[in-house]
């Protein structure tokens, strides 16, 4: 009876066992065996990833920037694919068969395997698209979902808005958001505001066929989570003046920034040469892309506004004039000697032809290198420091106060600081006490190692512009229709500079008046307006001198404020100064009543050397 007994519970033991092994192996397939689910899922469903709509880009007068063009990414599942006609295929692509390999193989391989979708063709039109639909039932393991390319309507502000490329793998592992090959920007707005604009991914489920065909929503949507679209920008850019801008600088080499000095909000930035920002966009991006950066002569991918750094010539000169007077070294009847010779150096660089001495209205107005190294000299040797190195320091802290030598910290990508040297450079090129105002006495007509961007020019002008006040320059005033957003709260800040007496900044602005009425750009009057302005001359060691302008209009209530360098140009009114009166004239007026000048500058073509005279002699 015992034995009998023993072996029922024996056998029911042996079932029981059975019975576990299987139902283990059940829940390791269906729980655990990540694969297994993949495959069981890939036959009924298909997770498709929803991109969300990308933030459209406004000027300040809302005219569309930047907008959203469909597109389509042709997928691939490897593990789905059976029996297809691959000649077939790749006749319906326009590919060969190499090329269809070479794609497969890496669709198959890590970071992507025969498990995990990838995209096998990359941005197909929506007319290739629409032919590709109707046949892709024949091919398993295949099918497309749709995106979003940008499109730029006006063809303009390129490197203000930058374009977007594909995530790489440094960029997923440093932030789990992207995929590879996911849309990112990389220069420009796109890039400073990229969260802003691109939104939230959601999640489709789709039931598929076995040929692959959609059936529908899983569950009507019921577990899909929907994408949230990009934030749209409305930027500080007037749209028209940023086109008369670059139609202006065609055919020539530098940069125009102009600002609003009432606020810091950036009007125009050009940087020429410059492209058409739909070249980056699309399959042909890559080309595109290759071709623009083999431009040796213009390089047309470099945003010159932010990155390039010049001498700042004459235009330095009024920041002279205000340090001076703030130490106590200077006044407005301060006179200095010239006899058109640079005295403190032996004579050169020299001035043109005016009377000697001046006073400080004049010499702004003549731009004399001689009355402005007297004073570098007399701002260095002030007796009440009694140091050639705290006065040095002094007179550059005062500088960096108006944005030279370091960022603006504006919101534009790849702000470059410029350079305004310090004494441990000039202890280590001299040697410590060995170097005292004569030796680095260029510094006070804006040469030497000194070195500012065009958008550090345009808000040194701003500031003299406000008499000793700024906002940071930006190129964004609202994010999704609020201009109340907490990203741009440091743009709502007014900052000052060391030099708050607006005396000082009285007697400045009455030599640049002077510039324009009898000085070295009084060819470039503009009817009804009364600017303020100076006129530079950037010597340039591996070429012709560049030229360059800065200016405010109008005198009272100013509301712009404009810095323009034009390579390898010469004298400051012949090229740079033309452009920034017409910029001016055009922003305030709306038209344009010099049309011989206009025609000129559109006309000049400083690349191909087939300029036509310059506009006046004066080297300043």
């Amino acid at each position: 009876m015992n034995q009998l007994s023993d072996r029922k519970f024996i056998i029911i033991g042996v079932f029981i066992l059975v019975g576990l092994a299987y139902i283990s192996r059940l829940f390791y397939i269906q729980i655990i065996d990540e694969s297994y689910k993949l495959d069981a899922r890939s036959q009924a469903f298909r997770n498709t990833t929803d991109y969300p709509i990308r933030g459209y880009i406004y000027d300040r007068n809302n005219k569309l920037l930047v907008y959203n063009e469909a597109a389509y990414d042709l997928m691939v599942l490897p593990k789905n694919i059976k029996n297809i006609d691959t000649m077939d295929f790749c006749s319906l692509l326009g590919i060969d068969k190499e090329l269809f390999l070479k794609k497969m193989k890496k669709a198959m391989q890590a970071p992507n395997s025969p498990r995990k979708e990838s995209i096998f063709e990359k941005q197909l039109s929506p007319r290739d698209y629409a032919s590709l639909q109707e046949r892709l039932y024949r091919f398993p393991g295949f099918w497309v979902q749709s995106r979003t390319l940008r499109k730029y309507p006006m063809k303009i502000a390129a490197h203000m808005l930058g374009y977007i490329g594909e995530a790489d793998k440094a960029i997923t592992e440093k932030d789990p958001y992207y995929r590879e090959g996911d849309y990112i920007g990389i220069s420009g707005v796109e890039k400073t505001y990229e969260k802003a604009l691109r939104g939230k991914k959601g999640v489709r489920i789709m039931m598929v066929d076995v040929n692959n065909r959609d059936k529908g929503s899983f569950m009507n949507g019921l577990y899909d989570t929907a994408a949230v679209p990009g934030k749209p920008l409305k930027s500080t850019i007037d749209a028209d003046l940023q086109l008369y801008g670059e139609q202006l600088m065609q055919n020539k080499i530098g940069s125009v920034v102009a600002i609003d000095p009432r606020t810091g909000e950036i009007l125009a930035i050009v940087s020429s040469p410059s492209y058409d920002p739909n070249l980056l966009v699309g399959r042909e991006r890559a080309k595109n892309f290759a071709a623009l950066n083999m431009d040796t002569i213009g390089v047309p991918l470099y945003n010159r506004a932010t990155m390039a750094s010049y001498p700042p010539g004459s235009t330095f000169k009024l920041i002279e004039a205000l340090i001076g007077q703030q130490e106590g070294v200077l006044t407005t009847e301060t006179r200095y000697p010239c006899s058109r010779g640079y005295a403190p150096l032996g004579g050169h660089p020299k001035c043109e032809a005016h009377p000697s001495p001046l006073a400080l209205s004049d010499a702004i107005a003549h731009s004399c290198n001689s009355y402005f190294s007297y004073l570098f000299k007399s701002i260095i040797e002030n007796k009440k420091y009694h140091d050639t190195y705290k006065a040095y320091q002094n007179w550059r802290d005062i500088a960096m106060s108006f944005n030279v030598g370091k960022k603006t910290n504006s919101d534009l990508a790849n702000e470059l600081r410029g350079n305004i040297p310090s004494i441990n450079y000039y202890d280590k090129v001299f040697g410590k006490g060995s170097w005292r105002a004569s030796t680095v006495i260029s510094l006070g007509i804006g040469q030497n190692e000194l070195l500012i961007t065009p958008l550090q020019n345009a808000t040194i002008v701003s500031i003299i512009a406000n008499k000793g006040w700024y906002y940071t320059p930006h190129i964004i005033k609202a994010i999704g229709n609020n201009e109340k957003d907490t990203l741009l709260d440091r743009f709502k800040e007014k900052r000052y500079t060391m030099i708050t007496d607006t005396n000082i900044y009285n007697n400045v602005i009455e030599g640049m008046t002077n510039v324009v009425e009898s000085g070295t750009a009084h060819l470039l009057k503009i009817e009804g307006i009364d600017f303020c302005a100076k006129t530079g001359t950037a010597e340039n060691p591996h070429g012709k001198d560049h030229s360059v302008f800065v200016a405010f209009a109008p005198k009272n209530n100013p509301k712009i404020a404009i810095a323009v360098l034009v390579e390898n140009a010469g004298w400051g009114a012949s090229w740079a100064g033309p452009i920034a009166s017409l910029m001016m004239e055009k922003y305030l007026t709306g038209k344009i009543k010099r049309p011989d000048l206009e025609k000129r500058m559109l006309e000049g073509d400083l690349i191909h050397k087939t300029a036509g005279k310059p506009i006046e002699k004066s080297k300043q």
